[in-house]
């Protein structure tokens, strides 16, 4: 019982989820995603299933549409069940089950999809994706924290609000964001709290990790830290958020 956005930023490729819910560590059940491949939320009565299930469904060059459905039919609880999922190219298609709690649904979008269940009403979908559209050139976990926000600020879920994530996977073969709040009398501030840290030596430290460009990475604790020195001084002269990933 919750909503949730799933999107590719087209500029960077990035992909990723934005989660929130009145239930505790919705960022450990709903978001799963693997770089190159795309990504799948799986929801309401939740199936974990469906997430790495899905993603293994794409990788082996089903389309979202089957996907889905391959999924959805192999499932005697399908009725209960909501998903709505992404290739790495953009294609995206979305399930809401009959016996999903009202209000539920979905929309799809060029590049993003949002989906929800037991909210207060249509409008939290319908907020949530214009505020996505409406942020369109910011960098994606920004995009992802205003349309929660957006939503949330139409009603949300209908019970309240315990929890929130974010996952974003970029080029690497781990995440770029993941960022979660498992329980918390307001989540969204905290998700926003800890993205605020994130943008400073986390993010830049995730820089000196070894990747496909640079295997080993920056060797050396001397090495990393005048690096995150130098990246923390060169945006404190151009400006906060400059360069971000």
């Amino acid at each position: 019982m919750t909503w949730s956005i799933v999107a590719r930023d087209p500029g960077t490729g990035q992909v990723g989820i934005a989660v929130s819910t009145c239930a505790f560590a919705v960022g450990a059940r709903v978001p799963f995603v693997e770089t190159g491949i795309g990504a799948v939320a799986t929801q309401a009565m939740v199936n974990p299933l469906y997430g790495s299930r899905g993603l293994a469904l794409l990788k082996a060059g089903a389309g979202p549409e089957d996907a889905i459905r391959i999924l959805t039919a192999a499932d005697e609880g399908r009725g209960d069940r909501q998903v709505h999922l992404m290739a790495a190219d953009g294609r995206n298609a979305a399930y809401t089950g009959a016996g999903c709690v009202p209000w539920c649904g979905h929309e799809l979008r060029e590049n993003f999809s949002v989906a929800g269940n037991m909210l207060a009403g249509p409008e939290v979908v319908r907020d949530t994706v214009a505020a996505f559209e409406q942020s369109a050139g910011r960098p994606l976990f920004e995009r992802f924290l205003l349309a929660l926000r957006a939503g949330e600020a139409a009603g949300g879920d209908k019970r309240g609000r315990q929890s929130a994530a974010i996952l974003i996977h970029d080029a690497e073969e781990y995440p770029l964001v993941d960022i979660r709040v498992d329980d918390h009398q307001d989540p969204l501030a905290e998700l926003g709290r800890l993205l605020d840290v994130w943008k400073g030596r986390p993010r830049f430290y995730r820089q000196a990790l070894p990747s496909r460009a640079r295997p080993s990475g920056i060797v050396g604790r001397d090495a990393i830290e005048r690096f995150i020195a130098e990246q923390l001084e060169a945006e404190s002269r151009t400006g906060p958020g400059a360069g971000v990933a």
